[in-house]
Order: C-alpha cells, then sequence, then structure tokens
C-alpha cells in the first residue's frame, strides 16, 4: 500500500483529489483507487507529537526549584499529544501496512520534522519519498506528485527543525523556571517567560519605548539659499539649495551634521545673501528600477500592514485562507521572493485568472504585457518553495471577506508588476559654492511610471507638491544668491513600533546589532525566527502580557520592561539569538553539525543560571501537577474539576486559556476498545458521562453535535436527544 502523509487534512483532501478514484473515506484517512494501485491518504494535524516534559526524565524536575537548574536531559524523547492522539494511532496502523511511504509536509524545516517524527516513531522500515506541494489547485497537486523525491535529501532539513526545537526546550524551559523563581523570590506573582527570539524582539520594543522616554528634543537650524543662474536666467527662476556641513563648524553640529546654533546659522545667511557664486557639481541622469520581486511572507506582511494596518498574525491567517480554503495562491510561509523558470509557462493563465478573481485588476491584466520575464524568474533561487503568487484558479471557494480580497489584491499587484517595464526616474543634483560656503540642491521625479501604476500607496488620495525642475547648468556656470533664509526646525523621537515596521526590524536585525563583524554576518540570515513564526512571536508576546496595542503601535507592559532590565546582555539582545538562526541554516545546507550546535546551547544556558549558594528551602505544596506545561504559553498547570471530570488548567487563567486533559493511563473513554467513527463525521466518538450517566458525544464538537446512548460501553447507534 502507498501511504501519502500530509501535514494537514486539507492537503489531504487536495492530494486525494488528484489521484484516481474511487474515493473511500474512513476515520482519518482516505483510500483512493482498487486494487494494486490503490494509494490511503492520511495526515496530521500540526505536530502529533511533542517533547516530553521535565519530569519525564527526572523526577526531581516535576517541581520548580532552583536547586534543580539546569535542566540538561541526556537522551530526548517525544511523547503523544493528548488531544490529537487517536490520529497518531490511525496512522500508527496505516504506517505499520504501508509498502512505500509519501511525506507530503509543509515545504519547509518544520513540515519535513512533522512527518519524519512520525515515521520515526513507528520505526517505518518501508521507502520514505518526498513531494513539496507549494499550490493547493489540482493541476499543481498533481504535478507535484508526479515528481517525488527520496526523502532522504532532506534530513538535513528535519536535523535543523530538531535542533531547533531541543535548543526551544533547553533554552525556554530553564531561563523561563529560573527568572520566575527569581522573581517570586523578590514577592512577584505570575510566570516570567524568556525565549531564545520572543525575548529579544520583547527587547526591541523595551529599547525603542525607552529612547522615546528619554528624547529630548533640540532645535537646529538649516539655511536655504534661493538661487538663480546669472547668464540665462531670472530672479524668477530660482531654485531652493540647502547649506552643507562645513569641518569648521563641527562645534556647532550635532551627530547627523545639523545646526544647532541660530547666531550661526544667521551668520552664514548674512555672508551669503546677495553674493555670487558658481557651479561645483551638476548631474543629472534618468534611472532605471525593475519591478519588485514577488512576495515572502515577510514582505506581504510588511506591505499589508503598512498599507492597511493589519496585524502579522492577521495577515498570516488571511493568507493561510486564500491557500487552503480558496486555492488563489500558493504556499504562503514563504522566505523565498523567486520563482522557478518552468512557471513561467502559466503565466498568460495566472494573468487571466486575476482578471476575473479582482475585478480591480481586471483592466490592468489586459495591460501587462506577457512577453516580458522580470528577473523573478530563477530557479537557482528556489529551495523547497517560492515566492508567493496568484495561481490559475478563476474563482474562489466563496465570496472573498475584505481582508482576502486586499491581500489577494496586494500580491496580484506584485505579480502583475512582472510582466512591466522599469521606472524611469529623473534625478539631478547641483552644488554651488558662494562665497566659502557649499549649498546643495536636488531633485528627483518620475519620467515614466512603468510599473508603477500598479503600486499602491497610503495617500494616493494627496497629490504631491509640483517643483519646478532644477535649470540644468553645467560646472563653472555663474550664478547669484538672491537671498538665504534661516529656518528653525525640532528633532522628533523615533516611533514606537507597528506591526510591520517590527517584522521589518525581525526581518533585518542586523542593523540593530553594534559589532561590525557580526553585522556583516546577520546580513545573509533570515532574521529573528522564520517567516513562519514571526507572527505567532508578536502574538505570544501579547499572550503573555509583556506587550500591549497603543492604537496602532505597539508598546512594551511594565512585566516587559522589568524583565528585559533584569536579563543579561546576550539574552535580550538579538545578536546571539540571529546567531543560532545561521547556525540552523548551515545544519540545512550540511556546513553545521547539530549535535554541537545543542552542546554549545547547553553550555550557554549553564552560563546564564546562578543559583544562590544558600540551600534551597523545600518549595511549598502549590497545587500544581507535575511535570505538566500549559501548550500555549509553558506556564505551569492547575488541575481543576469540570462538567466532564478534571482537567488541567493554565494558571495563568483568564490570560490563558490552555488546557490539557488528565491522562490517567487508560483511554479517555474509559474502555480499551478502538475508536469508533461517528456516523455524521467520522470523527473517533467519545465516552462522556453526565447529568443522566455516561453516553457518546462526538469529538469534533461543537462542529459535530452528534451522541448516541451507551450500552455497557458500547454507543447505540440510535442519535440521543439533545
Amino acid at each position: 500500500m502507498r501511504l501519502y502523509i500530509a501535514e494537514k487534512p486539507s492537503l489531504g483532501r487536495a492530494i486525494a483529489a488528484a489521484l484516481p478514484g474511487p474515493m473511500q473515506q474512513g476515520t482519518g484517512w482516505i483510500r483512493c483507487g482498487t486494487g494494486a494501485e490503490a494509494s490511503t491518504v492520511s495526515w496530521c494535524i500540526g505536530h502529533l507529537l511533542e517533547p516530553a516534559e521535565p519530569g519525564h526524565y527526572d523526577p526531581r524536575w516535576k517541581h520548580w526549584s532552583l536547586a534543580d537548574l539546569p535542566m540538561l536531559p541526556e537522551r530526548w524523547d517525544l511523547v503523544p499529544k493528548t488531544s490529537v492522539k487517536k490520529q497518531l494511532q490511525i496512522l500508527g496502523s496505516l504506517i505499520r501496512k504501508a509498502t512505500l511511504i509519501v511525506h507530503a509536509g509543509d515545504p519547509d524545516r518544520e513540515g519535513q520534522l512533522l512527518v519524519d517524527e512520525v515515521i520515526r516513531h513507528f520505526s517505518a522500515s518501508c521507502p520514505v519519498q518526498r513531494v513539496l506541494i507549494n499550490d493547493l489547485t489540482p493541476k499543481a497537486v498533481a504535478q507535484a506528485l508526479h515528481r517525488p523525491r527520496d526523502n532522504a535529501e532532506f534530513q538535513r532539513l528535519s536535523d535543523s527543525a530538531l535542533a531547533r526545537q531541543r535548543a526551544d526546550w533547553l533554552y525556554g524551559l530553564n531561563l523561563t523556571r529560573y527568572y520566575t523563581l527569581m522573581y517570586r523570590q523578590q514577592g512577584a506573582d505570575g510566570v516570567y517567560s524568556v525565549g531564545r527570539v520572543q525575548t529579544p524582539v520583547l527587547g526591541l520594543v523595551v529599547q525603542r519605548d525607552e529612547n522615546i522616554a528619554a528624547f529630548t528634543p533640540r532645535a537646529y537650524y538649516p539655511v536655504i539659499a534661493q538661487v538663480w543662474e546669472v547668464e540665462h536666467g531670472s530672479p524668477e527662476q530660482c531654485f531652493s539649495a540647502r547649506w552643507q556641513a562645513d569641518e569648521r563648524y563641527r562645534q556647532y553640529l550635532d551627530e547627523e551634521d545639523r545646526l544647532t546654533d541660530p547666531a550661526i546659522a544667521r551668520l552664514i545667511s548674512n555672508e551669503v545673501s546677495g553674493r555670487p557664486g558658481k557651479v561645483t557639481e551638476a548631474r543629472f541622469r534618468d534611472r532605471r528600477e525593475a519591478p519588485p520581486l514577488p512576495l515572502s511572507l515577510s514582505a506581504l506582511q510588511i506591505e499589508a500592514g503598512r498599507l492597511f494596518r493589519m496585524g502579522a498574525k492577521q495577515v498570516l491567517d488571511t493568507a493561510q485562507s486564500l491557500y487552503e480554503k480558496h486555492q488563489l495562491i500558493t504556499y504562503p510561509r514563504s522566505d523565498c521572493r523567486y520563482l522557478p523558470d518552468e512557471h513561467f509557462q502559466q503565466r498568460e493563465a495566472v494573468i487571466a485568472a486575476i482578471g476575473r478573481v479582482s475585478s480591480p485588476l481586471a483592466a490592468a491584466c489586459e495591460h501587462v504585457n506577457p512577453e516580458l520575464k522580470s528577473a523573478a524568474w530563477n530557479s537557482a533561487r528556489v529551495d523547497a518553495h517560492h515566492g508567493i503568487i496568484p495561481t490559475a484558479r478563476t474563482r474562489p471557494s466563496g465570496p472573498l471577506n475584505d481582508a482576502e480580497s486586499k491581500v489577494y489584491n496586494l500580491i496580484s499587484r506584485f505579480y502583475l508588476m512582472q510582466f512591466c517595464t522599469a521606472a524611469i526616474h529623473r534625478e539631478g543634483r547641483l552644488t554651488v559654492a558662494i562665497g566659502e560656503h557649499q549649498f546643495r540642491a536636488s531633485e528627483t521625479a518620475i519620467a515614466e511610471p512603468g510599473w508603477k501604476t500598479l503600486e499602491l500607496r497610503q495617500r494616493d488620495q494627496r497629490k504631491d507638491t509640483a517643483r519646478a525642475p532644477l535649470p540644468r547648468l553645467q560646472i563653472d556656470a555663474p550664478v547669484l544668491c538672491e537671498s538665504a533664509q534661516v529656518q528653525e526646525r525640532t528633532t522628533k523621537p523615533p516611533q514606537h513600533f507597528t506591526d510591520a515596521t517590527l517584522l521589518a526590524a525581525m526581518t533585518n536585525i542586523a542593523r540593530f546589532v553594534s559589532d561590525a563583524e557580526l553585522r556583516k554576518t546577520l546580513r545573509d540570515t533570515d532574521g529573528l525566527g522564520t517567516e513562519a513564526t514571526r507572527a505567532n512571536i508578536i502574538e505570544l508576546l501579547f499572550k503573555r502580557d509583556y506587550l500591549y496595542r497603543d492604537a496602532r503601535y505597539i508598546r512594551a507592559t511594565e512585566k516587559g520592561h522589568s524583565l528585559i532590565n533584569a536579563l543579561p546582555d546576550s539574552i535580550r539582545q538579538p545578536d546571539i539569538t540571529a546567531i543560532w538562526e545561521a547556525t540552523l541554516e548551515s545544519i540545512c545546507q550540511g556546513s553545521g553539525d547539530p549535535h554541537a550546535f545543542i552542546h554549545d546551547i547547553q553550555r550557554q544556558v549553564s552560563g546564564f543560571i546562578t543559583v544562590p549558594q544558600a540551600p534551597p528551602t523545600r518549595q511549598p505544596e502549590t497545587g500544581l501537577p507535575p511535570a505538566v506545561h500549559c501548550p500555549k504559553c509553558r506556564a505551569p498547570m492547575r488541575k481543576r474539576d469540570g462538567k466532564f471530570g478534571e482537567f488541567f488548567a493554565c494558571t495563568r487563567f483568564p490570560d490563558c486559556n490552555g488546557t490539557r486533559p488528565v491522562d490517567t493511563g487508560l483511554p479517555q473513554d474509559g474502555t480499551s476498545q478502538k475508536p469508533i467513527p461517528c456516523p455524521h463525521c467520522f470523527s473517533p466518538l467519545v465516552r462522556r458521562k453526565g447529568k443522566k450517566g455516561w453516553f457518546w458525544g462526538c469529538s469534533a464538537y461543537p462542529g459535530c453535535r452528534h451522541t448516541a446512548d451507551d450500552n455497557n460501553g458500547q454507543p447505540v447507534l440510535a442519535a440521543r436527544k439533545p
């Protein structure tokens, strides 16, 4: 049996639709075809396995104690996630029957690990192939299924993701326990979470907040001269030129070479007013600007945040809906902005589809030139996935909401730009010497808009103030300074981060690093986090009470400021974390060693933890269950009684509503039988105890509300009345 394992049900259904029929659906699987050619499609639901809790490795680690830090496991184990244990069992039974497994996880390192760990968990011995699916349209899926590769080619990708997972465990659990316990000794409540990516991101916001709070406005005084050409011009044809900083006045200049002394500014103005001069520099050119490349996820989030003020998570969720539900765009969690060369053959179908889906772009689709080929098509620059572009699908699966329309329109515009001519910028610069002073004037204008006709601007309704072009003067041409004015300006503080600017900072993290050599190294990396995780990292900081929104701005809470100011520079600054990302990428490429990486992380974590010399006192009983952490925020959990019995709840409730079922070591329904599918939706039925006794309910509740009576541990097919 050929078994396809997808990352999620939507991808599994798309694969099944591309395989020969007939189709038979079961609980957690779809069988396609008959006889020897039959294939079975199943799927994960995110990660079916999760890293074991600390108490799994050492009973002492069940409780939070400074004396037991750092926690450094000698081996690494994964355990089934309780919420999706049924699907893991279904996959296990299918893997044991398979003669060939086709790995169909998402085309990134996390998608590679997600399926690989399930295959390893069941010790599969049959061959394993890999297919890379970037586009969920039936034709694209069918093409991908016909191009399988050996899964062993992607082992390094899996190793990188596994190293990331273990580094997160070592760094996050150890430092979160350490700083939380240190704060508790000072009487503080709550959990002070520390993470290898989230903490430097929080550090960026805290540093920006502090810079703004400490900012002191300062006045500066630019000198603007009105200059005209003597030989052919007239006073009515003046152009404005700005005084250029002179080292003779260094003591009156700030760090950005702005003049800060009004008396000196007036002195310069008096010295040049009415004085003759000459042109010392004349530069004029037409500059071509090629269209921007198609969008990656970060570029999409930055553009949508800038134009539509959409949050990073909202953009990701919207793009995921366009990909999975509507099949209108290609794989959205991409860090690449290039396209494979063979995609150029699909351009006319994609352009036609854009015109059908987005009526505002219908006219643009008629005017672009499909024969033009931009630099975007370059297979050498494409790895596991390519830039985000529209698909050839001509209609969505239902009406698009406002956010979906905006994001689809934005992605489509960047695709259509690839078939437009370059924009031509007319640029000029004149430098004139008047007495002992230099003044400079510049101009820039768009001579031919080209692809810029498709560019969205925040202020399209506000026309730029018309400015007369600079006169085309030659060097040594005589000029006259008719007058010079001193203007008074005030320095402005930097702005608080927005979703767009914080994402841009995470992507271009090198500019926040002071060390020149490290900054050079970081320019070649992906920055803080990955394309797929940055939005979730920002949202996580909100959930953990480290950030809050002030209108469209993102600011740090008092808790966030407190934690960052208590941390050493190596934890709160982006340098070391970005280096880790570079190391993980080197593991993907085969030049890095994952074992050496984990050993280095263990050494760093041990160095961060300083346990007090006084003998630790026994921690009071808090009711915290041993070895149980919240699946959402990693905080300790507490056992509570609920409508359907005991369960674990996050101690940060109501700020976090994470829950876990109590694992009794027995099946959750109190029986030892195999899962029984719901007759309505084929999800497993679950045995529950209500006010009137035992009954069976669909595990997909509230999506499916089917119930059945219980007869000695067996569901009765007749539906139970609500």
